[in-house]
């Protein structure tokens, strides 16, 4: 069984940058020892007969083909002619960068 000490713990929160009380911490000793414990357990089991797998349910992509369609006005135009400030074909906006 993997054991985590109450050392690792500290390291681990270090590094996700969270405080942890020392209560918190001796419960993760315990969490994350029974989590790489079960781990290991699947670790165990033997997997050479079973071919990777990406998905299980079987499912398809269901999305429609993407297929343009000849607009009767000209969209461009109307959107363009709604925004509040545009020169030629560009629409004018407070700058972003000084």
């Amino acid at each position: 069984m993997a054991k985590l000490s109450l050392s690792d713990v500290e390291h681990i929160a270090k590094l996700a940058r969270i405080h942890l009380t020392d209560t918190e911490q001796q419960k993760l000793v315990t969490e994350l020892s029974s989590i790489l414990s079960y781990i290991d357990q699947l670790k165990a089991v033997d997997t050479t007969n079973v071919p990777p797998t990406a998905q299980v349910t079987g499912l398809t992509d269901v999305l429609r083909d993407d297929v343009s369609q000849q607009q009767s006005v000209d969209v461009r135009e109307q959107l363009l002619n709604a925004t509040p400030k545009r020169t030629g074909d560009f629409v004018e906006t407070k700058a972003v960068f000084e």
